[in-house]
């Protein structure tokens, strides 16, 4: 990957768990979404759309599982990307828990960047100015 690594604390809430306290899996990719949120800005992305009628997708989303995650753990996401041609990010995103020797949950994200006619478009110059 080509960027530095960003961190995203995030709280594990007994509502992001299964009756056995362990978060449900689906929920790390609402983690996983917040913190590529982070790196990028809202306003940013809000503006992106708001003035320019361009968003970013998920195009394909692999996940890992290694570890439990449980109620009231504080995990940190680690998340770097690489911008991988005209239409698409690649985003590796790990979840780590405190004290731990390998992450407890790894996500491989691809993003397309769209149109509010869901077409392709290029990425464009402010996100890649922001990703450098």
């Amino acid at each position: 990957m080509n960027s530095k690594v960003y961190h995203f604390s995030v709280q594990i809430y007994y509502e992001d768990t299964d009756h056995s306290g362990v978060v449900y899996h689906p929920n790390f990719l609402k983690y996983f979404e917040r913190a590529r949120e982070h790196v990028i800005g809202s306003h940013t992305l809000s503006t992106l759309w708001d003035e320019h009628g361009l968003g970013f997708a998920v195009y394909k989303a692999e996940m890992g599982f290694f570890d439990g995650v449980v109620f009231a753990d504080i995990v940190d996401i680690k998340t770097h990307y690489k911008i991988d041609g005209k239409f698409m990010t690649h985003w590796r995103q790990e979840v780590w828990r405190e004290n731990a020797v390998k992450p407890a949950v790894t996500g491989d994200i691809q993003m397309v960047c769209m149109d509010k006619d869901k077409q392709l478009r290029p990425i464009p110059e402010l996100i890649y100015d922001l990703l450098k």
